[in-house]
Order: C-alpha cells, then sequence, then structure tokens
C-alpha cells in the first residue's frame, strides 16, 4: 500500500513591518514557493499558451484546473483511463482543482441549490446534472491534483445578511460532508492530495470570523478564502481577508481564490496571504491589455502602433523582448491568433515576476516600504 505523506508547509520568513511572509509548501510533485500565483487552466490548459512555456518562461509552480469543467468534458472515465489530470495534461508540477463552487454562483439562471447539492443545466448543452459534496470530491480523486477545494455556494459579494448567513450554514453542512468523503477515500494515482476548506461570509466580519474558527476542526493542510472580488468594493475584500487571517493559523497556507489585479495581490500578501490565482492575466491579455512594473498597457491603442521598443524591457520571458509594441498592436488589430498567445504569456510571466520579487524584498526584510513604491506605479495607464 501506498504511504501517503501529507502536504508540508513550512513558514520561512515574516516581513517586521506587515503580516506578509514567505514559505515553502512540498508536495508528491515539487516545492512551492509562496507567496505564489498559480495560473488558472480550466479545462486543464492555458488558453493558447503551451505547458512548456508557462513552465519554463513565466516560471509557474502550480497551476490550476476546474473540476466543474473538467467534469463535463473529457469527463472523469476518460480523465480516469488517462492516468489523471498529470498525464493527460502532461503537466509534471503540481496542481490544483477549483471544486466548481464559483461556476455553480456563475450560472444562477440555471442552477438550484438543494441540501443534497446542486442542481444544473450544463452551459455546453443543457443536459442537466447534480453536484453533491461527495460526488465532488469522488470527481477531483478521479482528476488528480494535488490540492482539492471543498464544494461550497459562492454568494455575490453583496448579498443581504440572511441570504449570506443561510448561504454560510449550508457551505458549513456542505464542508462536513466533503470530508467525510475525503476520509474514506484514498488517491488514485500514488500521490497525495490535500483538501482545503473555503471560509465563506460575504461581507460580514462576525460571519467570516465565524467560518474562520469553524474550519480550524478539519486541521486542514491549507485553508481558502472565497467569495470575494464578487462585487464588493475593494477596501471590504481587504478588511474580510484580515478578519479571517487573524484566525486562520500561521503554520498552514491561505489562498486567496479568485484574485485578482497586481495591486490587490500585493495588498494581499501584506495581509498574511500565500497563494493566488485569476483569469486576469489571460483573460485581459487576450483583450489586448498588458500588465508591466510601470503599468497597463492597451496595446490596441494608436500610440503603441510605431513604437518599436521591446513589449517589456524588463520582463522575463522570451516574448517580452523578442517582439515589439508595434508588431503587437499589429496582431491585435488584425486579430491575429498569435497576439492573444504573446499578451497571455507576457502577463503570465509578469504575475508570477511579481511575486518572485514580493517574496525576495519579504526575505530581505523591506517588503513594506518596496510594495509601497510599487503600488502607484503598477495603478498607471500607459
Amino acid at each position: 500500500m501506498y504511504d501517503y505523506t501529507r502536504m508540508k508547509f513550512e513558514l520561512q520568513y515574516k516581513d517586521p513591518v506587515s503580516a506578509a511572509r514567505a514559505g515553502e509548501i512540498t508536495t508528491d510533485h515539487g516545492v512551492i514557493r509562496t507567496p505564489i500565483f498559480m495560473p488558472v487552466g480550466t479545462a486543464a490548459a492555458m488558453k493558447g499558451i503551451f505547458h512548456r512555456d508557462v513552465r519554463d518562461e513565466a516560471k509557474a509552480q502550480i497551476i490550476l484546473a476546474n473540476t466543474y469543467h473538467l467534469y463535463l468534458r473529457p469527463g472523469t472515465e476518460i480523465l480516469e483511463q488517462a492516468g489523471g489530470v498529470h498525464r493527460f495534461s502532461t503537466w509534471d508540477g503540481p496542481m490544483l482543482t477549483d471544486s466548481g463552487g464559483f461556476q455553480v454562483f456563475s450560472l444562477a439562471a440555471c442552477r438550484k441549490l438543494k441540501e443534497d447539492g446542486c442542481h444544473f443545466q450544463s452551459h455546453i448543452d443543457g443536459s442537466r446534472h447534480v453536484f453533491t459534496p461527495e460526488s465532488v470530491i469522488d470527481t477531483e480523486r478521479t482528476i488528480g491534483a494535488d490540492i482539492m477545494m471543498a464544494f461550497d455556494e459562492c454568494p455575490p459579494g453583496d448579498a443581504p445578511r440572511e441570504y449570506a448567513a443561510k448561504s454560510l450554514a449550508l457551505t458549513e453542512r456542505w464542508l462536513d460532508r466533503c470530508f467525510d468523503r475525503y476520509h474514506r477515500t484514498q488517491p488514485k494515482y500514488g500521490h497525495y492530495q490535500s483538501l482545503f476548506p473555503i471560509v465563506q461570509g460575504c461581507a460580514y466580519p462576525d460571519l467570516r470570523a465565524k467560518a474562520a474558527e469553524n474550519v480550524l476542526q478539519y486541521d486542514a493542510d491549507g485553508y481558502a478564502i472565497g467569495g470575494l472580488a464578487v462585487g464588493e468594493p475593494t477596501e471590504v475584500m481587504y478588511s474580510m481577508i484580515e478578519v479571517v487571517n487573524a484566525v486562520l493559523p500561521q503554520d498552514r497556507p491561505r489562498y486567496l481564490m479568485g484574485v485578482g489585479t497586481p495591486v490587490n495581490i500585493l495588498e494581499g500578501i501584506a495581509r498574511g496571504v500565500d497563494m493566488f490565482d485569476c483569469v486576469m492575466p489571460t483573460r485581459n491579455g487576450r483583450n489586448g491589455q498588458l500588465f508591466t512594473m510601470e503599468g497597463t498597457i492597451n496595446i490596441r491603442n494608436k500610440k503603441w502602433e510605431n513604437d518599436f521598443s521591446p513589449i517589456d524591457p524588463d520582463g522575463t520571458a522570451f516574448v517580452d523582448t523578442l517582439y515589439s509594441k508595434a508588431y503587437l498592436h499589429h496582431l491585435v488589430v488584425c486579430g491575429e491568433m498569435l497576439a492573444a498567445q504573446i499578451a497571455s504569456l507576457h502577463n503570465i510571466a509578469f504575475y508570477l515576476r511579481l511575486v518572485g520579487e514580493a517574496r525576495k524584498h519579504i526575505i530581505a526584510g523591506d517588503f513594506a516600504s518596496w510594495k509601497a513604491s510599487v503600488v502607484p506605479r503598477l495603478m498607471h495607464r500607459l
């Protein structure tokens, strides 16, 4: 029988001024140095980018896949025949699977929440399905990611208190069922799988604190903060992070789900978050928006038409210095597929570079002053 070893987290450095921290997560597929950004590969792929480039050019240490989308296509039978998502996609590093809770939130028009789970219609063909806490854990076991997320409801950021409290109670009942199923099942592919609970509670500090206290009973390998950046003001998001991280243990990684802009990420790090994911680098890249340390570029603008300087002279991916702004502008205007590939790779590499720089400054002890100097520049529109 395989000897499963729990995921490990070593907290290595703390910033003397803020709550920022640096550490290492050890999984069976490799080590993750935190703070870290995790590129989103919804269907086990980053749109338009080879895994090779995500790993070697962007320096990604862990990527995401989504349970909802993989459940619908290609389906659990194919994934199990392939030997799990690592072999299926050829990504040999750590992976995390979202549970589909956010997709449930986004499918409000064609889903119904019940005590047993979520009844929904596929966005692909309208077919009817049910996600229960138990079935989601079974699906995530079959997908085989190193980190699995518990099934929850993600309410809107401006939800009334009565709805938020009712939603949290349902999420907590589902969470108990998730962990019961998790402990009754085993990994399928010879590597350990962690299960992270998700702290919900909308924008209500007492609900957030209650939810954070509740998840401690599971002694999980890590903890996630969900239901933020879904319509609430940015300052409310930051305050909710502070409420939750005041309760969550210091010796486990904290994952802020679906956030966000480069400034959001630095502010999250300053409040003690270790892990981030967001579709923004690739989605915005496909629309011609580039993130740089000097601000954001809309490469569609005519001002770049005859700018033959590199896309980002300080960038770390090969596309940053190989191609000019004028050439990328031309590709975007023409609707060339290559435009989205270049911009997406640049943006993912930038996000990884940003959290890598944050880690260096946490280790050096000057993260707070570095962040204060960087944030105004990041907010520029070039």
